[in-house]
Parts: C-alpha cells; sequence; structure tokens
C-alpha cells in the first residue's frame, strides 16, 4: 500500500503539470510515466553494475578472502537462496553493509573493510544473514524501484517549479485564457503540491524501508539460528561515526544501518531509513527462540502490545518453532589484530598488487604499474627480481 500510495503521487504530480503548462492532464501523465519507465529500465539492468562501481567495490574470490566467503555460503545454504551471490568488498573503514540485484538468481553482497575487521564470525554470520534475506524477500528489487519513483518524482518536481517561478509557460497560458481566478487556483496547487510531493515520497519511501529492517532482522535470526549474533554486530555498528564516504541519501535505505547517523542507537525519526538500532537490538535479545513468530512475540513485548511486525504470509511460510544454537567455540577465531591482517591482504590481492617476500621478513607489495625489472626490500635493501 505504501509503494501504492508513492505511484498514486507521481501520477497526481504528473496530473497537475499537465493542466497548467499544457491545458492537458493527459501529456503531464504521459511524460511523467515515460520518464518513469525509462529510469526503471536502466535500474533493472544496470543498477547493481552502477551503484557497486560508484562504491569502487571490489569482487572476493573464494582464495581472497576465505572466512568471508565460506559465511556467505552458509548463510546462502541456510536461506534456501536460488544461486550463490557475488560478494564484493568496499575498502572504507565505515562500519556497513549491503545487497543488491535485481532477482535471486543475480544478486550481490558487499560490505565493507572496516566492518570485516571489527566483526568475528558469529556477528558476521548475522549481517550476511541480514543481506542475504534482503535478496531472499525481495526487497532489493522493492526498494530499487521505490527509489525510482521517489527519483523521478523529485526530478518532475525540481524542474516543474524552476519552469513555474522562473520560465515563461505559466505566463502564455495565462495569456491564452485571459487570466482569471481559476488561474491563479491552479497556479497556487501546482506550486504547493510541487513542494510537497517530494517531501512525501521521501517519508513513504523511508517507511517502507524501515518496514522491511524488521523483517530482513527475523530472517537473519532464522538463517543464523543464533540472534545474539547479529544484536552484537548491531551494537558495534552503532558505536561507530565513521560515515561511508560513497552512500547518498537515495540509496541510504539500502544498507544495515542508516550511513548518516550520528554516534549512538537511538536516533530516529519519520526521516530515519531504519529503525532505531536500540530497539532492533532489544528485539533480537528478547527473541526466545529463532522463528518469526519469536521475534513477532519479541517485537509486541518491547513495544508493549499491539499489532507484530511479521507480515502473515512469511509467518505461515516459517511457522516451525525453532531453538536457537549454541555459540561456537573460540578456539580458532582470529582476533581483531589478525582479521585486519586478513582484510589487508585481500585487498591488495584483488587490486592486483604483487606480495615479494624478503628473506627478513617482510612482505613488499608492488603496484600492478610498477614497470622497474626489480625492487628493493626497504627493510634489509635486498633486491627482488620482477
Amino acid at each position: 500500500m505504501l509503494t501504492i500510495g508513492m505511484g498514486a503521487l507521481l501520477i497526481v504530480l504528473g496530473y497537475v503539470l499537465g493542466l497548467y503548462f499544457f491545458d492537458s492532464p493527459t501529456a503531464g501523465l504521459v511524460i511523467a510515466i515515460l520518464l518513469w519507465a525509462i529510469m526503471s529500465l536502466v535500474a533493472y539492468f544496470q543498477g547493481d553494475s552502477i551503484l557497486l562501481q560508484m562504491h569502487g567495490a571490489k569482487k572476493i574470490r573464494p582464495d581472497d578472502h576465505p572466512r568471508l566467503y565460506n559465511v556467505v555460503e552458509e548463510m546462502k545454504i541456510a536461506s534456501g537462496l536460488e544461486a550463490m551471490p557475488a560478494v564484493y568488498v568496499i575498502d572504507d573503514p565505515s562500519l556497513n553493509a549491503f545487497a543488491i540485484g535485481r532477482d535471486p538468481r543475480r544478486a550481490s553482497v558487499a560490505i565493507t573493510s572496516g566492518l570485516l575487521r571489527k566483526l568475528n564470525r558469529d556477528e558476521l554470520q548475522g549481517v550476511i544473514a541480514h543481506e542475504i534475506s534482503h535478496v531472499k524477500n525481495r526487497d532489493v528489487l522493492l526498494m530499487a524501484m521505490c527509489s525510482i519513483l521517489l527519483g523521478t518524482i523529485v526530478l518532475i518536481a525540481w524542474y516543474g517549479s524552476r519552469f513555474l517561478l522562473f520560465g515563461g509557460a505559466g505566463g502564455r497560458r495565462s495569456s491564452s485564457r485571459g487570466g482569471g481566478q481559476g488561474q491563479i487556483i491552479i497556479l497556487i496547487v501546482a506550486l504547493v503540491f510541487m513542494i510537497l510531493a517530494p517531501i512525501m515520497a521521501q517519508l513513504i519511501y523511508f517507511a517502507i524501508s524501515r518496514k522491511r529492517e524488521y523483517l530482513a532482522d527475523a530472517s537473519a535470526a532464522l538463517y543464523t539460528r543464533y540472534p545474539e549474533g547479529l544484536a552484537a554486530a548491531l551494537e558495534k555498528l552503532g558505536s561507530s561515526t565513521i560515515q561511508l564516504k560513497s552512500a547518498n541519501r537515495a540509496t541510504a535505505p539500502m544498507y544495515i544501518v542508516n550511513p548518516f547517523r550520528k554516534k549512538g542507537l537511538k536516533a530516529s525519526d519519520l526521516s530515519s531509513t531504519h529503525p532505531p538500532l536500540s530497539e532492533r537490538i532489544r528485539i533480537l535479545r528478547a527473541m526466545g527462540g529463532a522463528s518469526f513468530g519469536e521475534y513477532d512475540s519479541a517485537y509486541r513485548q518491547v513495544h508493549q502490545g499491539g499489532e507484530g511486525v511479521i507480515p502473515a504470509g512469511a509467518m505461515a511460510a516459517a511457522a516451525v518453532p525453532l531453538t536457537t544454537r549454541k555459540l561456537e567455540g573460540e578456539a580458532a577465531e582470529p582476533d581483531e589484530v589478525q582479521r585486519a591482517r586478513e582484510t589487508s591482504d585481500a585487498m591488495w590481492k584483488v587490486s592486483n598488487y604483487r606480495t615479494i617476500s624478503c628473506d627478513c621478513g617482510t612482505k613488499v607489495r608492488v603496484p600492478p604499474n610498477f614497470r622497474e625489472p626489480q625492487i628493493q626490500c626497504p627493510h634489509c635493501g635486498k633486491p627482488h627480481q620482477l
């Protein structure tokens, strides 16, 4: 219903602008729908490539970062996803992740290097499960289409308001009809709607995002059978204020947490892309099991009654109660220093840097554009042939 509301805003905006500029609501509707259709086609077929390139994401193979790739494989199997998502790492110190793709057979999961350094395996499983659930639940396609609706509304309203205020279309139309109170009323209605439509559309867009985040958290608990993993990861995300450099307002709902948040877990309002982190953590830690029913009960407990948040169809499809699993042993778990080294090595490798191991123990990184026949170790001075 929220998505239909955004579509209705686009239709009304096209109608009002067509009535004012062309004396024909049909012309305005055709322009609005045609612009939306073109933008939707580009987003559907090329949107994932454009977004990954915009973030400078590097594709990871199984031998580049085995721990990450293995976790994605585990969550792909747990979720029943049709195909293995492509795995990307964004070289950025911020803590965030997102999923993208038009369908479960062509999807990608991207995670920042900062988050890889901070999370242990159970926490990483929670984050990856959350993102894969967005693919499984078709949220990535829903939010992509909603972002195009929002972008179309903003684009039409911006140009329409500029022509209305500074162009000559209104004056020509007024002279052709002889002016009058009707013309003034239409002008006021058009101007007010062009100001309010983008604001209303953005609030609806954020509301859709918040609703789907709850389902993704519940799905992550279901896939991992360990709600505490995601809860602990969200705590670490909330304690960081480093913002993802390549993020923008239009794509903010795609991330596991709002990339423009301030430090802390509680800040949230109508203009937020995500529910409060503190609330999401409380719900996950109030779960007595790992099923959708347990998440729905925990949600009502945190909100002190009222309606649940999990759609009835999802509840019916996963009605079997599940207990949470026991915490995995920490014996083979790398610490934060080891995780940082593991992540750095992976980023050097996917950036096509060559690694020369010197006898003194130094690892020399050779950039792909280095053209000299040899290179010296910066510590012991030993030359190495390339």
